[in-house]
């Protein structure tokens, strides 16, 4: 069935295994897609776990125009300058407090700490590093953008206002289930789109994919929302959406709160569905 979009609807879409194909990058199609219907002055932009540094580079070639939305929904960023329009922040008191319940930090994580607008990744060089921050220390050794330092206490100095851990399922799970019980932040366990290590993420309060998009309903009026996703972070989005689609290579726990599944992140999925019902 064609489905009937006004240009009151918001198309908003996840980056990694969903927009993005498994070599990180978002095909010509799909490029070429987007940018016709923006350039019809339809609203879209995505929303991502990434950092707006890491993710301005991937979506270099897409026009985009409405705010992007990235880690997890803690900072919105203007697509064009990639300027901050929003950011979120721990408090003094939450800071301290996820400092003592979370040890395990120094051996499987990082923290994003803000300097003005600027943020950087942290990490403790004495930790006893777990296989999988290992090889995302590796990954960016060459790349920049991780700074060592010498004790789990420094890794808290600042504005923190993101914190990542990367291991197994089975070690990360309590961790989780123990920094669930406060209800002071969001926090999300959900297996990497390119490997089978699995990934805590912790952020401010009231900061996640689904309250970021209600912001730009409300702040930009629009009537309709119509999400794409393939994670169990995406789940929060898929919920107060109007219209949710899963690739077909995304989780089954996605896929259950979907509208449909359309096509899979290699085939162009998104792309495909926008070109169908827009072009």
């Amino acid at each position: 069935m064609i489905m009937s979009y006004g240009n009151d609807t918001l198309f908003i879409t996840d980056l990694d295994g969903t927009l993005m194909r498994n070599d990180k990058s978002i095909s010509q199609k799909s490029a070429d897609i987007i940018n016709r219907i923006v350039g019809m002055g339809i609203p879209f932009t995505f929303a991502t776990a990434r950092s707006y540094q890491s993710a301005m580079h991937i979506v270099s070639p897409l026009d985009l125009k409405l705010p992007a939305i990235t880690r997890n929904g803690t900072v919105l960023a203007d697509p064009v300058t990639w300027t901050l329009i929003e950011k979120a922040v721990f408090t003094e008191d939450e800071t301290e407090l996820l400092l003592k319940i979370i040890p395990e930090v120094k051996d499987c994580g990082f923290t994003s700490i803000w300097h003005g607008d600027e943020m950087s990744k942290i990490y403790c060089s004495e930790g006893e590093h777990t296989g999988g921050m290992l090889d995302y220390i590796e990954e960016h050794r060459n790349k920049g953008g991780l700074t060592p330092v010498s004790s789990r206490e420094e890794m808290f100095e600042g504005n923190v206002g993101y914190i990542t851990m990367i291991d197994s399922h089975d070690k990360l799970l309590p961790i989780y289930e123990r920094v669930k019980t406060y209800p002071c932040w969001e926090c999300v366990l959900q297996l990497d789109a390119y490997s089978s290590d699995y990934w805590l993420e912790i952020c401010p309060e009231n900061c996640t994919k689904a309250k970021a998009i209600l912001k730009l309903k409300e702040r930009f009026g629009f009537k309709k929302i119509v999400a794409f996703g393939d994670s169990t972070n995406d789940i929060p989005m898929f919920r107060i959406a109007d219209e949710a689609y899963a690739v077909s290579n995304a989780d089954d726990t996605v896929k259950a709160y979907a509208t449909d599944i359309i096509e899979s992140n290699e085939e162009d999925g998104v792309a495909k569905f926008l070109q169908k019902h827009l072009l």
